[in-house]
């Protein structure tokens, strides 16, 4: 079924939730990252990073219960990405959603490592097995973990990115410029994936390579929520009939 057999009404309806999605992530994303973990976790610092979880654990299952909201809107955000540009090509679109979708899986497998520093940190009587310096060595590391799980998904999503910007750009539907932002901030995203996985001195470049992956993400995936909020999505009255 074709672009042209909804109205074309229908696609403001479908952009104001996408947008609402877009942005349910994007706070959720920040706050559980840059508001809570960035202020808990001291890297290289398995005591005090353990003392911080310890007397914050409120704020740190905070932060999980605002990914588990991440997620959820993901999920739905790829059904309405594709129903929003499978006119520009209804193949790609289903592609960009399985790379969206891929990554929400691993996002959401990778929630596990979250909860294992909470157990770390109980009053359970197996713990006792443990001196207090090997469990925080424990929790930081589970953590790290969590962080490279991160990025695994990540690359998935610089995939999306890459061909949501295209189908963005191809559409006419919103200012191609959205679709170039896209693309840059898909490119970002893979840049960082491949530089930590195949840097052995990452951490050397690594503030370049947020510089590079944040900057161009931030720009090209809040000004596209903004434009689908505020603008819109303007489906033409038949599709191009492309099944690519």
């Amino acid at each position: 079924m074709g672009v042209d057999a909804f109205s074309p009404g229908r696609a403001k309806p479908l952009s104001r939730a996408a947008g609402l999605g877009y942005l349910v992530i994007i706070v959720c994303g920040i706050f559980a990252e840059f508001f809570v973990r960035s202020s808990l976790i001291v890297p290289g610092d398995a005591g005090t990073t353990a003392g911080n979880i310890a007397g914050a654990q409120g704020l740190f299952r905070l932060a999980i219960f605002a990914e588990f909201l991440m997620l959820a809107a993901d999920v739905a955000l790829a059904m309405l990405l594709y129903v929003l540009f499978r006119g520009a090509g209804r193949m790609l679109a289903l592609l960009a959603a399985f790379f969206r979708l891929t990554h929400a899986s691993i996002v959401g497998v990778n929630l596990l490592n979250l909860f294992v520093p909470l157990l770390l940190l109980g009053d359970k009587p197996y713990l006792e097995a443990f001196q207090p310096e090997q469990l925080h060595a424990l929790v930081l590391l589970i953590l790290e973990t969590h962080g490279f799980g991160y990025l695994v998904g990540l690359v998935f999503f610089g995939f999306h990115c890459l061909v949501l910007g295209y189908l963005v750009y191809r559409s006419g539907y919103v200012p191609k410029v959205l679709g170039v932002l896209l693309v840059v901030a898909g490119l970002g995203y893979l840049a960082d994936g491949f530089g930590r996985t195949l840097l052995v001195h990452y951490d050397e470049y690594a503030t370049t390579f947020q510089m590079v992956v944040f900057i161009p993400a931030f720009i090209g995936e809040l000004s596209f929520c903004l434009w689908l909020l505020v603008k819109g999505v303007a489906w033409p009255t038949r599709d191009k009939g492309d099944e690519r």
